[in-house]
């Protein structure tokens, strides 16, 4: 099933109006949608390169609007469902434990997860659960997104057809080394 939804995707990049259902891929799969907005992505950029920057404009923007999505998902399902569980079974404490310290790190979460291979969803969705400060969220998603989807469609303006396997099988190992050395970077600086 995954498989098909894949192609079904790749094959949005050939249609008249890729530009809106790269869009609505960007928007869902900040929210639900388990295939990233990368596979149709990448064909559009090496089909257009003179439209690289408005196809990962396109993306960052609906990315962060899905990423909204995700966030109203988790603050107002929770609200309704998740909490009275917890409360009947008398974790309402670890909970707000739990939500602190998410909290703390939220900004790293974010980044982290909108950089990297990560799913999105999963972080858009906790942090309105945990109701981390919407502004935070929203600036971090706008960093990790468009440092996302500009890299990538840099790299393809820039040395087209050639790059795309390495996009397609490393460019999340990179992006998961340069966040692991950014924090790594700020662990150093802060505590030695």
């Amino acid at each position: 099933m995954l498989r098909r939804l894949y192609d079904w995707t790749m094959s949005l990049a050939d249609h008249p109006k890729a530009l809106w259902a790269l869009a609505l891929v960007s928007f869902i799969e900040a929210s639900v949608f388990p295939i990233p907005p990368d596979v149709l992505m990448i064909p559009m950029v090496l089909a257009a390169p003179r439209k690289a920057w408005l196809i990962a404009l396109v993306a960052t923007v609906s990315s962060v609007l899905g990423g909204l999505a995700g966030y109203g998902i988790g603050h107002f399902f929770f609200e309704s469902i998740g909490r009275p569980i917890l409360e009947s079974m008398g974790k309402a404490d670890q909970m707000a434990a739990f939500n602190e310290r998410f909290n703390g790190v939220g900004f790293w979460a974010v980044l982290i997860a909108g950089v990297t291979p990560f799913p999105f969803k999963v972080i858009t969705i906790m942090s309105g659960w945990t109701a981390m400060p919407l502004g935070t969220f929203i600036v971090t998603s706008i960093v990790a997104r468009a440092l996302r989807f500009f890299v990538v469609a840099g790299l393809l303006w820039g040395f087209g057809q050639p790059i795309r396997h390495f996009i397609e099988r490393r460019l999340g190992i990179v992006f998961t080394l340069f966040v692991l050395l950014l924090v790594g970077g700020f662990y150093i600086v802060r505590y030695l």
